[in-house]
């Protein structure tokens, strides 16, 4: 386990974004498709930020991580667990499952791969 500066500058810039995107952009390709492609690659350099590992493993992981809290999303997890009245949890987790974050998070890890292939 290391700290990688560089992740870490790329985590704090797209944390902005995306809590910028999710305070003042209310739209319908912006909020929910850029913003769930570009979660998927704030998550990736968090976790490459404090671990050190092959690149493929960190996307792979990251990519299955992003999968389940889909499908979590169309079991009513949230509602298992008693927090559908929890607007912070419902807005981590999430409440309905789409077929389009899929393609999002999936286009996150392409783009992950393009961008890592080409700087190693």
């Amino acid at each position: 386990m290391a700290f990688n500066f560089k992740y870490f500058l790329v985590f704090c810039l797209l944390l902005t974004v995306e809590v910028g995107i999710a305070l003042f952009v209310h739209d319908t390709i912006i909020r929910p498709f850029i913003g769930d492609l570009l979660v998927v690659i704030l998550v990736y350099c968090f976790v490459r930020t404090f671990i050190n590992t092959n690149y493929i493993k960190a996307i792979i992981g990251v990519l299955l991580f992003a999968y389940s809290v889909e499908v979590i999303q169309a079991t009513s997890f949230i509602d298992w667990v008693g927090l559908s009245n929890n607007k912070i949890a419902k807005i981590i987790l999430g409440t309905t499952f789409d077929w389009k974050d899929i393609l999002a998070y999936t286009l996150g890890g392409v783009v992950i791969l393009i961008f890592e292939k080409y700087n190693h």
